[in-house]
């Protein structure tokens, strides 16, 4: 917008409009779908990741049920901004020290030189000549293993529960008509354990919304960093000056996550009665013939 050149000599709704078009606020708008598209990615991983260690937790043999324990305990046990600091830091040292020793062999000395950590140019993820979308993804995908990761094992142990709460008269009523472990597993307890996990996977997801601001700690510029950044105080050597808004745009935000609770609530309400179906009359037997 040509009106947009000399901001100084505009005022009122088109001031408004050429300061919300920025390129900073551009950016802003698109933090928004970075958090949506964190969310998409870490949910299923988590409930993948907590099935896993869930069903490993109460494997017969102790060195499946090792692990699955040992990893629900860990992170359960371990402050989650620990993990968000280190998970993505240890993963990519790990990355390019692997293409640092296949990829540079000829380089006998060691990577780690006092405080810092130097590999080769090529070894490097991601390389320097990427696009700034490269180095934009791969970020990104460190924050979802981290992310993962941490609700994984929350996962496991809301599952693992809900497991056990399953009647076992079920189980055994499967087994004596002949069902294997493994279609007493995906047929009856699988099926079952949903309504019992509901309830803790709710609060989970709920808790998932509420850590994507933990992003900037992972070097991503979220929607409170832009809001913290676009919504302070301005001085004239801005374009766009204004005053401290930084209210105005956390208000944004609030509004923002509270329509995401909202939803929230609605699917899962919905997912509750979809699992609920048939409970009544295992509950309680008897209705039927009152």
């Amino acid at each position: 917008m040509l009106s947009c050149v000399n901001p100084d000599q505009i005022s009122g709704l088109a001031w408004l409009g050429c300061y919300l078009s920025t390129a900073k606020h551009m950016a802003f708008y698109q933090s928004f779908l970075i958090v949506l598209l964190l969310i998409a990615a870490v949910a299923p991983l988590a409930i993948l990741l907590g099935l896993l260690s869930a069903s490993a937790s109460r494997a017969r043999f102790f060195l499946i049920r090792l692990p699955g324990t040992l990893y629900i305990a860990m992170v359960r046990g371990i402050p989650d901004i620990v993990f968000f600091l280190f998970v993505p830091l240890a993963l990519d040292q790990g990355i390019e020290y692997l293409r640092h020793r296949s990829l540079c062999s000829d380089q006998t000395g060691s990577v780690w030189q006092g405080n810092d950590f130097v590999v080769c140019d090529i070894a490097k993820m991601p390389l320097s000549s990427a696009s700034q979308w490269v180095h934009d993804f791969y970020g990104f995908a460190l924050a979802v293993v981290a992310f993962a990761l941490v609700f994984g094992a929350f996962a496991g142990n809301v599952i693992a529960g809900a497991m056990a709460a399953v009647p076992k008269a079920q189980l055994e009523t499967a087994e004596a008509y002949g069902m294997t472990r493994r279609q007493v597993y995906w047929r009856i307890m699988f099926r079952q354990m949903w309504i019992y996990a509901l309830p803790g996977l709710s609060n989970l997801w709920m808790i998932l919304i509420k850590a994507t601001p933990l992003l900037f700690l992972l070097g991503i510029q979220d929607i409170v960093y832009w809001a913290r950044e676009l919504g302070g105080a301005k001085t004239s050597a801005f374009t766009y000056p204004h005053p401290d808004w930084r209210i105005w745009y956390f208000l944004g935000l609030l509004v923002f996550y509270l329509m995401m609770t909202w939803v929230s609530e609605r699917g899962f309400t919905y997912l509750n009665k979809q699992f609920s179906r048939g409970q009544s009359m295992a509950i309680n037997p008897q209705k039927e013939g009152a």
